[in-house]
């Protein structure tokens, strides 16, 4: 009986858009509903579509194939989304993009997506002569024209080989390669379940390849299911393993050191990822304990003798656990630098020494103070510290006890610091709202321009960004910023982009982006909220928007809406919201308690059904962040953050467009296509509700620049289209 009035419902939709096409598409299907009731802790909760949770359903796909190709019939309509399409691509043309940065023997290594090239590439530089080398270009493993990611890349402390994975179509399920950067000889490893990202930061401590000094490297590698093993087990009981090249080309042979069920001084839960880390110039390697990629989640660190952990055969000493609430960590010589948020939400630099590593003795380098310290590298000339204040970088370098200041080429987001524990200086990129990134060298208190990010040539002198906060429910002031042309008229009528995340201590710190410029160059203004738990006030700010202060992050995203309207930025007919991955919770409950405020959303990949998200292969890793139903008061923080469960029917909900990739490996498909299917049942506006779903791609980290251009103007088009700008409305007979 109520397969009817959603049917009429959506034909009343089709119908409207139909009136002003030439060539109507066929009508989106509508979804079946199978009610499922789960009770948890005295609350029933009604699923319509769980049964969409089956990936191999083909029901699901000839849903998601008839709503995608609708979407695309719609988008695909509107005839200002080619010369949209071709300004962003122009644009995007002009900017170098650099992914990544570590160094070797002297040698630069890093990801860079040149100009008008449509794939990031893997390059060599040498630091001193600029000579530039391509390594690596993932184009030539596509076969099939399918989108093909270098998701990682570690070179050997010499600089002589470099391990590197590749994933297909966003799967992000890479395969380890290692290659001669001489010769570019491929030394035959091919080892998968290797998976991993340099998205994180180019000294990021988490990559899951480490080399030792000699032609071996110790990897993090995910288990081998079976074809009656649960998939959603996946990211479970890992293990890092001792390689040597020439040995084991798969990997199968080689040798675990750490990580579940490997040896009985590392209790390795299931959940954790078994991280190893090897440092130049160190006698000591590191085993790592973590719940999931980010750094504020380290469980505890172990060290042995580099040695031991040479002839395959560790001895494990933990020097830190959860509650030293340690977030990055750096050695030099026999120093260990810990960087630790325990009684410092906005952090503080202690070290111990690694011959006798007593963590209840450790000295304080740098205390807390009202900068959050963010990253730390050791170099042979000192500790350098990155340190932020409202998204902006402070660099300080401390040696022999003082610290001295970095002085940077002009304000700007450092984002991270790349060193090697065994040479001076510092490499950084600096960025801002309004300017491109350009790569810097710190060496010996000089700073120079490392040459390996061109200047982009485009004209950003009119560009303003302003740095405001709006005060959420409690009174607190969210820090939110805003960037518009110069002499934008603040008249209320602008579309407006406000961009939210708020999730596992991540900052959305000042970057620049060419695509924004398109939606400038329309009258449009972009901002983004600095909600509660991000980073952008420290741990604690982290700590208020989580589990069950979740509800804070979705609040303080509708306390920066309502400030561009009340300060007339924008209005609700001009206002558009969007929230990607965890941001999906962020704008999945702003469009759920203030639908109102808006006249479109992106739901980007999002996280929107938190009850279930936890039975997903990468649920499990997840559970630090948003609790887990297996509690009284996880179920209840997972409940009241999940926009899934809180959408009402008969609710005049704006235009929404939900994009997800069929390999996402983070956020299942079916979760964005179950809000989808949600919000068409309910909403009253008679607004579209569209699902696209790109076949080639999946969290979205290792699509094309064409793929990123194309999911970009689809955006731009929709909230164009929504906001009423004239270029962007159907064509054809009223």
């Amino acid at each position: 009986m109520l397969k009817f009035p959603l049917a009429f419902a959506a034909m009343l939709f089709f119908h409207s858009i139909m009136a002003q096409a030439k060539t109507p598409p066929a009508p989106p299907p509508v979804a079946p509903i199978h009610p499922v009731v789960t009770h948890y802790y005295g609350t029933a909760v009604t699923d319509n579509y769980r049964w969409m949770e089956n990936p191999h359903s083909p029901e699901l796909a000839a849903y998601m194939k008839g709503q995608n190709a609708y979407t695309r019939a719609i988008l695909d309509s509107m005839p200002g989304r080619i010369a949209l399409l071709k300004e962003i691509t122009g644009n995007g043309n002009l900017v170098t993009e650099t992914y990544g940065l570590v160094i070797a023997n002297d040698e630069y290594f890093y990801l860079q997506n040149q100009q008008k090239q449509n794939t990031a590439k893997l390059y060599m530089r040498n630091a001193r002569t600029g000579v530039t080398k391509l390594l690596v270009d993932p184009d030539t493993y596509s076969k099939s024209g399918g989108a093909v990611a270098i998701n990682y890349f570690a070179p050997s402390q010499d600089g002589r080989y470099l391990a590197y994975g590749v994933s297909l179509g966003g799967s992000e399920a890479a395969s380890l390669h290692v290659l001669n950067t001489s010769t570019l000889q491929d030394q035959g490893v091919a080892i998968d379940r290797v998976e991993g990202d340099n998205a994180n930061g180019p000294d990021d401590l988490f990559l899951p390849v480490s080399w030792l000094p000699d032609d071996s490297f110790v990897y993090y590698r995910m288990q081998k299911l079976g074809a009656k093993d649960d998939p959603n087990s996946a990211f479970l009981k890992s293990r890092a393993y001792l390689h040597h090249l020439g040995q084991n080309p798969a990997g199968d042979g080689d040798i675990p050191i750490f990580g579940y069920d490997v040896d009985k001084s590392v209790p390795a839960a299931p959940d954790q990822d078994a991280l190893p880390v090897i440092l130049p110039g160190c006698d000591y390697a590191f085993g790592v304990l973590t719940e999931n990629e980010e750094a504020d989640t380290i469980d505890s660190i172990y060290i042995t003798p580099l040695a031991a952990l040479a002839a395959g055969r560790p001895v494990w000493r933990q020097i830190a656990a959860s509650s030293d609430a340690i977030t990055d960590f750096d050695a030099a010589g026999d120093t260990l630098y810990l960087l630790t948020t325990h009684d410092a939400p906005h952090g503080k630099v202690i070290a111990i020494s690694l011959n006798h590593p007593e963590i209840a003795k450790a000295r304080t380098v740098v205390p807390e103070s009202n900068l959050v310290i963010r990253y730390i590298a050791a170099a042979a000339d000192g500790l350098y510290v990155d340190s932020s204040d409202g998204g902006y970088s402070d660099i300080t370098r401390i040696a022999d006890g003082k610290a001295a200041p970095v002085a940077l080429p002009y304000p700007g987001n450092a984002d991270d610091l790349v060193t090697v524990e065994t040479a001076p200086g510092a490499v950084f990129p600096l960025e801002t709202w309004t300017h491109p990134a350009r790569r810097y060298r710190s060496d010996g208190g000089v700073v120079s321009d490392t040459g390996i990010q061109p200047l982009a040539p485009i004209d950003t002198s009119d560009l303003v960004a302003r740095e405001v906060t709006a005060t959420s429910y409690d009174g607190t002031q969210i820090p939110l910023s805003i960037i518009m042309r110069r002499g934008t008229k603040l008249d209320g009528k602008n579309p407006t982009l406000l961009e939210g995340y708020g999730a596992y201590g991540i900052t959305l710190t000042p970057y620049f982006a060419a695509g924004r410029l398109a939606l400038l160059d329309h009258g449009g203004i972009f901002a983004i909220a600095h909600v509660r738990g991000g980073g952008w006030f420290g741990e604690a700010w982290h700590q208020a928007g989580m589990k069950l202060t979740k509800l804070n992050t979705v609040f303080d995203f509708i306390a920066c809406a309502q400030y561009l309207e009340d300060n007339h930025y924008t209005a609700p007919a001009y206002l558009a919201g969007e929230g990607g991955s965890a941001g999906g919770i962020t704008i999945g409950g702003a469009i759920d308690w203030a639908p109102q405020l808006f006249a479109a959303a992106i739901d980007s990949h999002g996280e929107t059904d938190n009850l279930r998200s936890e039975f997903t292969p990468n649920g499990p890793p997840n559970i630090i962040e948003f609790g887990s139903v297996t509690s009284a008061a996880g179920f209840h923080g997972l409940y009241t953050m999940s926009a899934y469960v809180h959408v009402r029917d008969g609710t005049p909900y704006p235009a929404v467009l939900l994009q997800t990739g069929i390999n996402d490996p983070r956020v299942a498909p079916w979760e964005v296509t179950k809000m989808a299917a949600r919000l068409q049942a309910a909403t009253a506006s008679k607004k579209p509700i569209l699902l696209s779903v790109n076949y080639d791609s999946g969290h979205g980290l290792g699509d094309t620049q064409a793929q990123q251009d194309a999911e970009w103007a689809d955006e731009l088009s929709f909230i164009f289209w929504q906001t009423g700008n004239p270029a962007f409305q159907p064509k054809g007979p009223r």
